[in-house]
């Protein structure tokens, strides 16, 4: 009776084993053959949400709307040099990173830039895109003719919560600084109603602003905001020690410059009209 209750016990235990085995995940990935990706599909031209596939534009997961933009494109290309299925999470901001640490998803692709902040918590690959700091304004406002960040003093003016894109406001003297907002959705709509005089954006988001209300002007500067390389570089933020870094290094560095430049044009040209 006891070598039989011990065979059972020794059955019973490897069987939990093997089934323990079989939910594991390690840091290159999903343990299936998905690569989720999150982005918050609101921050166009690098991602935005739309209601059909047009342009290559992905389903997003759990959802009947589509994600398309740079950064769907680049995760793309990601994905099947994983040759993984592209999974859409879509994700508010602010929840990206927490996302991404609990294993939500596997990525993050989402413009965000690797920032000393950032990496304490995440890790990130090579950059996929850099671009400089702007402001997006009323288009024949007092401040569309403005060349340098202090043309500013006494405006007000706000950012996305949580970049470095808010905290590069207190380099204007005398700037009437607004409360960080959410989205751009919801910076633009407050440009469009005089609550602010302008925001802080990269100037691909700024383009596609311009473009897509003919209320708004991009204003680019000669004497702009300091910045760092990690600031105005985007990546791709992967978990910490992930396996994933150095394949999607490789996946990147095969992705030319000529190349990643047609996708943002055609990213901005795709857009749809609303975003």
């Amino acid at each position: 009776m006891r070598k039989k209750s011990s065979f059972f016990i020794v059955m019973l235990l490897s069987a939990i084993m093997l089934l323990a085995g079989c939910g594991t995940k390690d840091n290159s990935g999903s343990e299936d053959n998905t690569f989720k990706v999150g982005l918050e599909a609101g921050y166009a031209p690098f991602n935005w949400t739309q209601t059909d596939d047009a342009n290559g534009a992905v389903k997003i997961g759990g959802n009947a709307e589509y994600a398309g933009g740079y950064d769907v494109e680049i995760a793309k290309k990601i994905a099947d040099g994983l040759g993984k299925e592209l999974v859409i999470v879509k994700t508010e901001w602010d929840g990206l990173v927490p996302a991404l640490t609990s294993g939500k998803i596997d990525a993050i692709v989402a413009g965000m830039s690797p920032t000393a902040e950032r990496k304490k918590t995440i890790d990130f690959s090579e950059n996929y895109y850099k671009s400089n700091l702007v402001m997006v304004v009323k288009k024949g406002g007092d401040y569309e003719g403005a060349t340098s960040i202090q043309d500013f003093k006494g405006a007000k003016v706000t950012a996305q919560l949580n970049t470095f894109h808010y905290s590069v406001i207190d380099q204007i003297e005398g700037v009437a600084k607004k409360p960080a907002m959410d989205n751009f959705s919801a910076m633009r709509v407050a440009l469009e109603s005089g609550v602010i005089d302008g925001y802080v954006s990269e100037r691909p988001e700024a383009v596609s602003a311009s473009a897509a209300n003919e209320n708004f002007a991009m204003v680019e500067f000669t004497d702009g905001f300091e910045t760092s390389d990690d600031d105005t570089a985007i990546a791709v933020g992967v978990g910490k020690d992930s396996a994933l870094t150095e394949k999607i290094n490789e996946i990147l560095a095969n992705i030319s410059e000529e190349e990643r430049n047609s996708t943002m044009d055609a990213a901005i040209k795709n857009q749809p009209a609303a975003q």
